[in-house]
């Protein structure tokens, strides 16, 4: 167990960060899911507007890394190109 109260302090600041990211990171997930499962083009590209500013969002706050964001935004499009129109 940590002995100064810096320490105990960042203990605590880790575990609030930690349930934050966790929380916003499976909203996302959630989202991505959403996404793939519609199959109506103009709906995906709607929801695709939101979902990317989203992943955007939470890879400039570090909660999820940027490569991860750019994998699945580029997943997504490709997934929405592949809708017929």
């Amino acid at each position: 167990m940590a002995n100064h109260k810096s320490s105990l302090k960042r203990i605590r600041q880790t575990e609030s960060r930690r349930l934050h990211n966790r929380y916003y990171a499976k909203t996302a997930r959630n989202a991505v899911r959403n996404l793939r499962k519609i199959t109506v083009k103009a709906e995906a590209e709607a929801a695709y507007v939101k979902i990317e500013a989203m992943l955007d969002r939470l890879a400039s706050k570090k909660a999820i890394s940027k490569n991860k964001a750019a994998n699945l935004k580029s997943k997504l499009a490709h997934h929405i190109a592949k809708l017929a129109a």
